[in-house]
């Protein structure tokens, strides 16, 4: 993550991260927006089945004259959108704004093998 946000700052681009180790409530709180609660659905994964949820996951967003540009479209995506995608990339992250994920969430980067980082509770 380090070097992705170095790389974004050597390119230019001004970053902000929006979330990186969310709680279990929290993403359950993300879950249910959308489902149970008001507004749109954000997210698919459920508590548990994050990578936020161990802190292995980052979401960004580029500011544009200091405000953050939300739009984000996977098939066109913005150059801003499309540097940021590379470097994360490059950097070695799983980026989920690529067209290719199963749930397209443009400002998420994670590490790709996080799944086998987080600790088994076997009984």
């Amino acid at each position: 993550v380090d070097v992705f946000l170095a790389s974004c700052k050597a390119a230019g681009l001004d970053v902000l991260v929006t979330s990186t180790l969310r709680s279990m409530d929290d993403q359950a709180a993300l879950y249910a927006q959308g489902r149970t609660l008001p507004g749109p659905i954000v997210t698919n994964a459920k508590p548990g089945s994050s990578a936020h949820n161990f802190g292995l996951a980052i979401d960004v967003v580029p500011l544009s004259h200091g405000k953050p540009d939300w739009a984000f479209n996977a098939m066109h995506p913005s150059p801003a959108w499309e540097k940021i995608g590379r470097l994360g990339k490059l950097a070695g992250l799983q980026w989920l704004g690529d067209p290719s994920s199963p749930f397209i969430e443009g400002c998420h980067f994670q590490l790709p093998n996080w799944r086998s980082m987080i600790p088994r509770s076997d009984p």
